[in-house]
């Protein structure tokens, strides 16, 4: 198995033979939606822009939304902020979930067309690796979502090294990854009063590593992106 790298928010081209395409959110938006389908939601709908997902959420019977813009806070007149923590009270009861966020959705949408397309967090990293491990994948590129030019992204970039870890058959130490989501450039916001809407609860909950034993896989139904 061969492994590659992008990191969306720089200009690269897509690798042109990867059979598998990981896409990681660890802080928030990858884990929301993890902690969403632990307790209850039928899917998740990852939808790009607000407009749009409020637009589908009003066309999904018993939908509910979730959703943040760049820095975490939530988009006005959605159900829920970026917050796994809050959501962690929730039950979703089989509603689906329509999400909207300013870097994991973005990176689903950029690589829709992914013969197998995963959303992926530390919360479900060894469920990840065994996923892409059945499926016989032999490449995979791991996107990075959370650099930014204020941001080293090293949230995301240790739970790519977790995962390549894994498929290569080590026995990677849990403790280290979360480390480095704690000691990321954003994982350092959480619980600052400057960040009101980055709760300390939300930073520990992400840095869970293996919390869930599910992957998250991606499909296409209906020209529309599902996470089930």
């Amino acid at each position: 198995m061969r492994f590659s790298r992008l990191y969306l928010n720089r200009l690269l081209t897509p690798p042109a033979h990867a059979d598998t395409v990981v896409v990681i959110d660890v802080l928030r938006s990858f884990t929301s939606a993890a902690v969403a389908l632990a307790n209850g939601a039928a899917a998740i709908h990852p939808v790009d822009g607000a407009a749009a997902a409020a637009a589908l959420a009003a066309r999904l019977p018993g939908a509910l939304s979730i959703g943040a813009v760049g820095g975490g806070d939530p988009i006005p007149g959605f159900d829920f902020g970026n917050s796994p923590s809050r959501l962690a009270a929730a039950r979703f009861a089989g509603r689906p979930v329509v999400m909207s966020t300013a870097a994991g959705v973005r990176g689903l949408q950029r690589f829709h067309g992914a013969s197998r397309l995963f959303a992926a967090s530390l919360v479900c990293a060894a469920a990840t690796a065994a996923a892409i491990r059945a499926s016989a994948a032999q490449e995979v590129c791991f996107v990075i979502t959370g650099e930014w030019v204020d941001r080293d992204g090293d949230e995301d970039i240790a739970c790519a090294d977790y995962i390549e870890t894994l498929l290569d058959g080590g026995q990677p130490e849990p403790a280290i990854y979360a480390r480095r989501v704690r000691e990321s450039d954003f994982g350092r916001r959480f619980g600052d009063p400057n960040w009101p809407n980055l709760p300390l609860a939300d930073l520990e909950l992400c840095a869970s590593v293996d919390r869930y034993d599910f992957a998250l896989p991606v499909h296409r139904e209906d020209g529309q992106l599902v996470i089930r």
